[in-house]
């Protein structure tokens, strides 16, 4: 029998002191039109890959939030079914909210870019315009331009003369690309939060170089009539050991103004065994390309600059113990001293990755076992013959992104939680294929599609990967829709149109979040001035 909780029990929930998971099992688009302050997005069609890394201890008080039609009400039976046991659902979900008084927001990662701006106003960041900038590129002026995001959204588009070097690798590696302290440090992402606390980190350790945000990042510079490069992949190098001993110099000023708990590694074998009590998180800030070369077996990768823009990717445990680790202690220092800032309670292991048992094997999404290959499977070469003869319906339940990047000739798009939906929409065929980019999610969602149709279910070996590995031809585009694509959030330069409008509408909303997050109340930022 589903619990639910009203929205003034979860509004005091949210500030009694106790672990609660805030989860909204609508699509990812869905939730940006309309949701709490710390709901993370855990969507019901990916439920069962997301649970156990985002909510780790089975007694975790836990609120599903939907805007009706009974998702949170599937959702807690999963939970519940997975072993669960303290899940409630929000009476009248999200517009229950709003009716009783209390504030919903748009967009993705909000508490997030909220602490963005609450930095910029607290401590007064100071920033430097696309116009001055690139007046300053015209007069030849000493200056660096480090650009905050990861390498594959450096690539889409970057500031000329910028070099890529995310979040938590600026206070570990800018002392080689500004060695002379009189050298101008302009730091920018593709809008403001990360050009904002990319920014700042590089004050907060103390470099002595000026530094400065670019306001309004790519987006900013491309509003001013600007040309961005794309397709660069310029990357800040590891530092050397002179930079070193400055970057942990650094990250020690840091760790100082902002009181960076660290622990060792008995303090860390405690908490691990009081897991079952207090939700642990343990997480390598380190670079991806430096996690894949070897890491701590059973800890994830959170890249550190990532992790402070947004942290319910992985944490989606308010109140949880998290441990940050990597091989010197700068990253995860610098990184921590953000995370103590928004309200988490966060330690630096002081013995880095020595000590562990490491690997070079990539942890897979779910538990395990989940998704593996059944009975009713059908390879590329068979459902091409069926496709060939008109005798098979095909269903790709993969994100809608990559759905438009390439998927099987006549395959229709749908999302898994709303099957019973799309599937009276379709013609019937002898055979229903389900696919999905590497099969987990078609696997997962079989017995269900075998529940609500005559059609015999079948999966796609290995799914669409399989298929495009195999040579098969790909057709591209939002072709065959059997459902409304609500399933991502799309950036604005992620569409063809209205770009500039979309970018200056985003900005805006950016810097309103300010006064958003003060009516709602529930923000746990803290000061150090």
């Amino acid at each position: 029998m589903t619990n639910y909780v009203t929205s003034d029990q979860l509004k005091a929930m949210l500030s009694d002191g106790g672990e609660l998971a805030l989860l909204d099992v609508r699509e990812e688009g869905a939730h940006s039109q309309s949701h709490l302050f710390y709901a993370a997005p855990m969507p019901l069609s990916v439920l069962e890959l997301l649970a156990e890394p985002l909510v780790p201890r089975l007694g975790t008080r836990i609120v599903l939030v939907d805007a009706g039609g009974g998702l949170a009400d599937r959702a807690a039976a999963k939970f519940t079914g997975m072993g669960y046991t303290d899940v409630a659902c929000l009476q009248g979900g999200v517009a229950a909210w709003e009716a009783a008084g209390y504030v919903l927001f748009s967009g993705v990662h909000v508490p997030c870019k909220a602490f963005g701006e609450y930095v910029e106003h607290h401590y007064g960041t100071p920033h430097v315009g696309a116009e001055d900038l690139q007046a300053m590129r015209d007069a030849g002026e000493d200056l660096v331009i480090l650009d905050s995001r990861p390498m594959d959204e450096f690539e889409v588009m970057n500031i000329p003369d910028g070099v890529d070097c995310p979040g938590a690798e600026l206070a570990y590696r800018v002392h080689d690309m500004a060695p002379d302290p009189k050298t101008t440090v302009v730091v920018n992402c593709a809008g403001r939060t990360r050009s904002i606390i990319g920014a700042q980190s590089l004050i907060n350790a103390a470099i002595p170089n000026p530094v400065m945000a670019l306001e309004n990042g790519t987006m900013g510079w491309h509003l001013a009539g600007y040309k961005l490069e794309r397709g660069q992949n310029r990357m800040a190098p590891p530092p050397s050991a002179d930079g070193l001993v400055k970057a942990r110099t650094s990250a020690g000023a840091a760790a100082k103004q902002f009181q960076v708990p660290s622990i060792d590694r008995a303090t860390l074998a405690k908490w691990q065994a009081e897991a079952a009590q207090r939700t642990l998180y343990i997480l390598d800030v380190r670079d991806p390309l430096e996690y894949a070369a070897g890491h701590p077996v059973g800890v994830a990768n959170a890249p550190g600059g990532q992790l402070v823009q947004g942290i319910e990717e992985w944490c989606a445990t308010l109140g949880a113990r998290i441990v940050l680790l990597d091989d010197t202690g700068v990253r995860a220092t610098m990184t921590a001293s953000w995370l103590v800032q928004m309200g988490w309670d966060v330690a630096v292991l002081d013995s880095g990755l020595d000590g562990f048992e490491m690997t070079t094997e990539m942890p897979r999404r779910g538990p395990a076992g989940i998704g593996q290959a059944g009975k009713n499977e059908i390879s590329p070469a068979e459902l091409a013959a069926r496709i060939a003869a008109d005798d098979a319906l095909v269903i790709d339940l993969a994100p809608s992104r990559d759905y438009d990047k390439g998927h099987v000739p006549g395959a229709w798009w749908a999302v898994r939680a709303r099957l019973a939906n799309s599937l009276p929409k379709l013609a019937k065929k002898s055979l229903l294929v389900l696919t999905s980019p590497d099969a987990v999610v078609a696997r997962l969602a079989a017995p269900e599609a075998s529940e609500l149709t005559a059609m015999p279910v079948a999966v796609l070996t290995g799914g669409t990967a399989a298929w495009n590995e195999a040579g098969q031809d790909m057709a591209r585009g939002l072709e065959h829709m059997a459902d409304e694509r609500d399933d991502t959030w799309l950036k604005p330069y992620d569409s063809d149109t209205d770009v500039e409008t979309r970018m200056r509408a985003y900005l805006t909303w950016e810097v309103n979040l300010l006064q958003d997050i003060e009516r709602d109340g529930d923000h746990r930022f803290r000061l150090y001035l």
